[in-house]
């Protein structure tokens, strides 16, 4: 019986990775309702930010406790997908349409989650992504979308409706690319293996110091910057 709770604790928080993505989606159909000290969008941001905590905890959990499983893994693509496809798509869709007063731009957005399956069917089949990535991760999509979406409640503007389809076919489009990423996981803590590592880490703090929650915008353009030039690293 223990052996089984043991085993089902992965499991268990992918779940609430999954949770909290269903819960930034009713958030995101809130947007500006305040609900308690914050707004409807910034609890669907938190949602996200914790879903993603969830999901970095599932899979060192079942490194540490040897709990794999056929499960575990097709239940964490579903939840990624729902977290990082879905949630950051409805946030911004309903930003969007907040923003631009119902403007069809706002439904590109959902080219987002439809991207995000396929970078997720396409990293479940490949077995050359276990150290680097193919195409931009989809929590790192997310954490785009939700320093986005935080610039333009900021501003109360957007970009253009063209420049608006060119960010958000791009983002997508790097989701499906070949592009060779570096994994933002530690195997051990030395400067010269992580370096890059420790770039966005140092830049993601100061970006949020100076810009507040639209600075993750910047992180990950940083992020893609350097993995298109740091090729020793991927």
């Amino acid at each position: 019986m223990l052996n089984k709770i043991i085993k089902s604790i992965p499991n268990t928080i992918t779940s609430c990775n999954l949770l909290s993505g269903v819960v930034a989606i009713f958030f995101a159909f809130h947007l500006t309702k305040q609900i308690g000290p914050l707004y409807g969008y910034q609890w669907a941001m938190i949602a996200i930010f914790a879903a993603s905590i969830f999901d970095f905890c599932d899979g060192a959990s079942a490194r540490l406790l040897k709990a794999y499983s056929d499960i575990g893994k097709e239940l964490d693509s579903l939840s990624d997908l729902v977290s990082f496809g879905v949630a950051p798509a409805m946030l911004l869709l309903n930003t969007l349409l907040f923003i631009t007063g119902g403007h069809w731009v706002s439904f590109v957005a959902f080219i987002i989650p439809v991207a995000g399956a396929l970078r997720l069917a396409k990293f479940n089949v490949d077995t050359t992504q276990s150290t680097s990535f193919s195409g931009l991760p989809i929590p790192a999509n997310a954490i785009f979308w939700i320093g986005f979406t935080a610039w333009v409640m900021s501003h109360g503007v957007c970009p253009g409706t063209l420049w608006l389809i060119v960010i958000i076919c791009f983002m997508s489009g790097l989701m499906v690319s070949n592009m060779r990423m570096f994994s933002l996981k530690f195997k051990n803590f030395k400067l010269k293996e992580n370096f890059s590592r420790y770039v966005i880490i140092l830049s993601a703090i100061v970006s949020v110091v100076l810009y507040g929650v639209a600075g993750l915008m910047w992180t990950i353009v940083l992020y893609i910057l350097i993995s298109a030039v740091a090729k020793k690293y991927i």
